[in-house]
């Protein structure tokens, strides 16, 4: 287990001899690390370094969400560490296209209870705007530094697929290729590059149900059954982000499922 992709980076040094892979996972949050690693690997010449890269983007499956005809949901409070990155205006689209209010958090709990306050003040005045709650931590146009690593060591996919909600548009990223020595699906012809992949969900999972608000996560067959934070089944009740892992510790959730 490593801290961060430099620490791959130091593993691939040391043993020359060994093929090193970094599982690059996360949204704009992570991003930047692996690509900057990878910058460095070219400098260096670190052939036996490779990245194999599942980053994804956090715009694309809000746009999902909205597309989706059985979406109940009212408006969006974003991420305060993706945004750090990004900044506010890849969001604009949603208040400017799907008339719903969104207000970039940060992530205390005074934090959290002033974007929701912002959230519902929004709604109650009928407006729907891009609204910066993180002001202290995230810029309006995000990290010129980490905006353009990103740019440079990654493209687009053409489709990312997401447990719950299936195939979305332009969601994953993918190493380019000027970077292609570095890229682990290309070098051992896994993930995509293996062909099409298709992520089948355990019998009874709902979370594409829980994501557009349709069900509430004590609904779903299996919560507190065969899922748990101790065994999850799905994406929400891995992360103790996940609205049913947060269903599970404060909600009250985990007696009325026993």
């Amino acid at each position: 287990m490593v801290y961060s992709p430099l620490d791959a980076l130091e593993l691939a040094r040391r043993h020359p001899d060994r093929e090193v892979v970094f599982f690059g996972l996360g949204f704009e949050t992570t991003t930047p690390s692996t690509a900057l690693s990878i910058q460095q690997a070219a400098r260096e010449g670190l052939r036996n370094f490779s990245v194999f890269c599942n980053h994804i983007t956090v715009p694309e499956p809000i746009k999902a969400l909205l597309d989706d005809p059985y979406m109940q949901l009212d408006g969006f409070i974003a991420p305060g560490h993706v945004s750090m990155v990004i900044g506010t205006h890849p969001y604009d689209f949603i208040a400017r296209d799907y008339r719903k209010p969104i207000v970039v958090a940060g992530f205390e709990p005074l934090d959290l209870l002033q974007a929701l306050l912002m959230v519902l003040q929004q709604l109650a005045a009928g407006r729907t705007e891009v609204e910066n709650q993180y002001g202290r931590v995230v810029p309006e146009h995000g990290n010129p530094v980490s905006l353009a690593a990103i740019e440079d060591v990654y493209e687009r996919r053409k489709q990312f697929e997401w447990r719950g909600l299936g195939q979305i548009d332009a969601s994953g990223l993918k190493i380019r290729a000027k970077y292609a020595a570095f890229d682990a699906e290309e070098k051992f012809q896994i993930g995509y590059a293996a062909g099409p992949r298709h992520v089948v969900e355990p019998e009874g999972c709902a979370c594409g149900a829980v994501m557009t608000g349709r069900i509430k996560p004590t609904a779903c067959p299996q919560f507190g059954k065969g899922c748990t934070p101790e065994m999850p089944l799905g994406a929400l009740m891995v992360s103790s982000e996940g609205a049913c892992a947060a269903y599970w510790q404060y909600g009250g959730a985990r007696g009325e499922a026993a």
